[in-house]
């Protein structure tokens, strides 16, 4: 209930507020993809755990259901959350997805999203297949469940590096690396590996972001806030 009502308060603002709905349509390939998540997610809501856990499986992008069809569950993997929380996806897309797919374009931006999605999750279920032929991992892995849009997430938030100007742009990627590389440094799943190659791939996709416009500059936008709080405050015209 409490997932609905805050579903329906969004809603309601989105459509009080001109500029949230404009903004939402400038990325319409971010919204439509949110969109079915959120129809998968309430429908995963109505599901019994065993019936769920059966269901996510057979969309799963493990070895099994990689060498069965994977068209099919390269596609399907990515329209599922298996944390049954869409709320939480819904602000990571407006912040990284829709920002690229504006600055990129929608053709651009899916371009990212599919290699970092595909790209990742096939060289990482290798490094699984090897691992278990080599005895360090056990014969069930070929059944892990392995679904969700994080791969091209974080293949998204890395191509977004060039869309930052220096010096902030190192700072960016000393963080987003931070944000990766640890739990690969500490778990040390095939999981985590998947998202430092996503990481890796996005950063790869520097033609597609090449000549784009200007990089934004932190220190400009916080200037402009700057000089507009200051008009205000002392009663002077803001634009």
């Amino acid at each position: 209930m409490r997932f609905r009502r805050g579903l329906r308060a969004v809603a309601a603002y989105v459509r009080r507020a001109p500029g949230v709905t404009a903004y939402v349509r400038s990325a319409p390939g971010t919204y439509v993809w949110l969109l079915i998540l959120f129809v998968t997610t309430v429908a995963l809501h109505h599901m019994s755990p065993e019936f769920e856990e059966d269901f996510l499986r057979q969309r799963s992008t493990n070895i099994h259901e990689l060498s069965q069809n994977p068209v099919r569950v390269l596609i399907t993997s990515a329209m599922w959350i298996d944390s049954g929380h869409w709320l939480p996806y819904a602000v990571l897309y407006t912040v990284f997805h829709a920002q690229a797919e504006r600055w990129l374009g929608t053709l651009r931006w899916l371009a990212v999203c599919v290699a970092a999605h595909v790209l990742a999750t096939l060289i990482s279920e290798l490094a699984l297949l090897k691992a278990i032929h080599d005895g360090m991992a056990p014969h069930s892995a070929v059944n892990t469940l392995d679904i969700g849009v994080s791969y091209a997430l974080a293949g998204v938030a890395a191509v977004l590096t060039y869309r930052i100007a220096a010096p902030w742009r190192y700072l960016y990627l000393v963080v987003l690396f931070a944000i990766y590389t640890v739990p690969l440094a500490t778990s040390r799943t095939f999981t985590d590996f998947g998202h430092f190659l996503s990481v890796l791939i996005g950063l790869a996709c520097y033609p597609l972001a090449r000549g784009r416009g200007r990089a934004w500059d932190p220190k400009e936008t916080l200037a402009a806030l700057r000089r507009i709080t200051t008009a205000s405050s002392s009663g002077g015209p803001t634009g």
